[in-house]
C-alpha cells in the first residue's frame, strides 16, 4: 500500500518539476551572464539557454538582479552545506582550513561559468557586493575564525592574531588565486594551488634560519 495518495504525489511531482526548472534556470543565467557579462545580457537569453519561454523565468525570479542574486545566495548555501558537513569529521584544525581552501578551489574549478560570476560580475556592482558581504560571505569568514580560533586554544596557531583578520586573509589569498585562474589565458588546474597557497598562508615568506 503507498503512504503517499494521487494528490500527494502530485503535489511532491510538482514541486521536483518547479526545483528542477528553478535550477536549470539559475544554470542557464550563469552560463549566459558568463558569455555575455551581466549588464549585456537580457532575461530572454536566459530563457532560451533554459529551454523555457521568457514569462516562465518570471514565475521564479523578479529580474535579472534576481538571479544574479540566486545564483550567489543559491551556491553559498549549497557550498556552506558541504563544507560543514566534510570539516565537521576533521579533528586538526589546520587541516580543516586546509581542506575549506581545497573546497573553495575545487567548486569553482568545477563549474567555471559560475566562477567567472563569481570572480567577475559580482564585482562590477558595490549594491551586490554590500549585500553578500553581510550574507553568506559572513559565513563563509566564520567557518574560517571558527577553525582558527580553535587552532589558538590548542596552542597551533598565535593567539596574538585575531581570527577575523586571518580569515580575511585568507579568504583574500584565495579569492585572487581564483580571480588570476579565470582571468588566464593559461590551462590549469586551480585546486593544484591549494599546498602551494596554504603552505605560504600556515609557514610564511621568511625562512627561520636566515637563509634565502
Amino acid at each position: 500500500m503507498s503512504i503517499h495518495s494521487n494528490t500527494e504525489l502530485t503535489a511532491i511531482n510538482e514541486v521536483e518539476r518547479r526545483t528542477e526548472k528553478f535550477h536549470a534556470i539559475l544554470r542557464a543565467a550563469a552560463h549566459v551572464f558568463a558569455r555575455s557579462g551581466y549588464f549585456n545580457a537580457r532575461v530572454s537569453e536566459v530563457a532560451r539557454a533554459a529551454g523555457v519561454a521568457d514569462g516562465t523565468v518570471y514565475l521564479y525570479f523578479r529580474n535579472k538582479d534576481d538571479l544574479l542574486r540566486s545564483i550567489f545566495s543559491t551556491s553559498m548555501q549549497n557550498f556552506l552545506r558541504q563544507a560543514r558537513a566534510q570539516l565537521e569529521v576533521i579533528d586538526d584544525p589546520c587541516e580543516r582550513l586546509r581542506r575549506f581552501a581545497r573546497l573553495h578551489f575545487e567548486a569553482l574549478e568545477d563549474n567555471r561559468d559560475m566562477a567567472i560570476v563569481f570572480q567577475v560580475e559580482l564585482r562590477q556592482s558595490s549594491k551586490f557586493m554590500e549585500e553578500f558581504s553581510t550574507t553568506q560571505l559572513a559565513e563563509y569568514l566564520l567557518i574560517i575564525r571558527e577553525a582558527v580560533e580553535e587552532g589558538q586554544r590548542r596552542g597551533l596557531i598565535r593567539n596574538q592574531l585575531s581570527s577575523k583578520l586571518v580569515a580575511k586573509f585568507l579568504f583574500g589569498a584565495l579569492d585572487e588565486m581564483a580571480t588570476n585562474w579565470v582571468l588566464s589565458h593559461k590551462q590549469y588546474s586551480l585546486s593544484a594551488m591549494t599546498e602551494p597557497v596554504m603552505d605560504l598562508f600556515f609557514n610564511g615568506v621568511c625562512s627561520t634560519d636566515g637563509v634565502a
